[in-house]
């Protein structure tokens, strides 16, 4: 891909997030969309190309009335929609189609009309399920517990990533906790799958959202800002929930993959990285990101966020929406990580960081399955 040849020109999430009772996954998907497409200033029938993962595209672009001559259904978990981003950038270049919506909606706490992938002929359901692997909580400590093994890392620096978190999303009105939180009051929550407390372990949310994307020779004929994308990079190494079949559970191979492409396609170094978004499901996730993108070596994050690095104020500003812990998080939190990004770029987030030019935003599939790195900037 070519570098800063695509921009996001809309982006929005869903109105309301948290509790969503009397709205189905696919009202969240709609709200989203329609949201995106009036921050950008557009019509349904200025979009010739969709995506969304697990639902239907098909399904979704009638229902806006849309009729895409691109179409995209690419579901890996949470990190689809920064797929999704990489694959409509490719699309557009190569003159598939001009304008992309990318969607995302989720009833993930109140289960409106849910999808559930994992019934009892997935991979999961016949080989990981009958053997108690039944929940991202007890599923995810497998590689925490390795890591803090051969780490040294220990339950006070995991709790820590929790309360860095907190600080951010307390600058956050739409985030769901917002209350400071001490490293002993995240230890003394409610013990869901040692080592994993209740508050190192994600929301459970409604909520959705949508961006916009179009050739970079016309954002600056948009309402917003534009943010332009310099690079990307995509990677798989299991099945969803293959976390135990991981060449190595601690050093993720598709983190540094998937990194290692975003960065060379947008051609930067790390010290260029202003802000930092990490697909934070658990409160160790951000640890293995921070590594396995090269900003700190193996072993190294628990002390970088101990020493304020990733607070307010640090040198490496990271999920300052409050994260997946802290501010929403429905299931597949990778497009809410995309909308933290746009809004520190174009100037608007609730926490800005100051003079924020360029932002990374990464998300995890399953259980370090797949990955997906963007690189944004607001210029070209």
């Amino acid at each position: 891909m070519k570098r800063s040849s695509v921009a996001i020109v809309g982006a929005a999430e869903s109105t309301r997030m948290g509790k969503i009772i009397d709205v189905s996954e696919t009202g969240l998907q709609i709200d989203s969309a329609l949201n995106a497409l009036e921050d950008a200033g557009l019509k349904p029938g200025d979009i010739d190309g969709i995506a969304t993962a697990e639902a239907a595209p098909a399904d979704l672009a009638f229902l806006l009335g849309i009729k895409p001559r691109w179409i995209d259904g690419t579901s890996v978990g949470g990190a689809a929609f920064m797929l999704h981003v990489r694959h409509a950038a490719a699309a557009i270049e190569s003159g598939l189609c001009e304008t992309v919506l990318i969607v995302h909606g989720e009833s993930g706490r109140s289960r409106v009309g849910w999808f559930h992938p994992f019934g009892p002929a997935s991979l999961i359901g016949q080989f990981d399920m009958p053997y108690g692997m039944a929940g991202a909580p007890n599923i995810f400590t497998l590689p925490a517990l390795r890591y803090m093994q051969e780490f040294g890392v220990s339950e006070e620096d995991i709790a820590r990533v929790a309360v860095v978190q907190r600080e951010w999303a307390m600058g956050n009105p739409r985030a769901t906790l917002k209350d400071p939180v001490t490293v002993e009051e995240v230890l003394a929550s409610r013990m869901v799958a040692w080592p994993f407390r209740k508050l190192m372990c994600c929301l459970v949310t409604d909520g959705g959202g949508a961006i916009v994307l179009t050739k970079a020779e016309r954002a600056k004929d948009f309402p917003q800002p534009p943010v332009y994308l310099w690079g990307a990079g995509e990677a798989a190494e299991t099945s969803l929930t293959g976390i135990a079949w991981l060449e190595d559970p601690i050093r993720p191979g598709v983190i540094r993959e998937s990194g290692r492409l975003a960065f060379e396609s947008a051609g930067i170094n790390h010290s260029d990285v202003d802000h930092l978004m990490i697909y934070d499901a658990f409160a160790h996730t951000p640890l293995f990101g921070l590594e396995g993108l090269g900003f700190v070596d193996y072993g190294e994050a628990a002390s970088f966020v101990s020493d304020g690095h990733t607070r307010p104020g640090g040198s490496l500003p990271m999920n300052t929406n409050g994260g997946g812990l802290c501010y929403m998080h429905s299931g597949m939190y990778g497009m809410y990580a995309i909308q933290e990004s746009v809004r520190q770029l174009r100037g608007v987030a609730p926490a800005q960081v100051e003079n924020c030019e360029v932002s990374v935003a990464h998300g995890f599939g399953g259980f370090f399955s797949a990955c997906g790195t963007l690189v944004l900037g607001n210029s070209t």
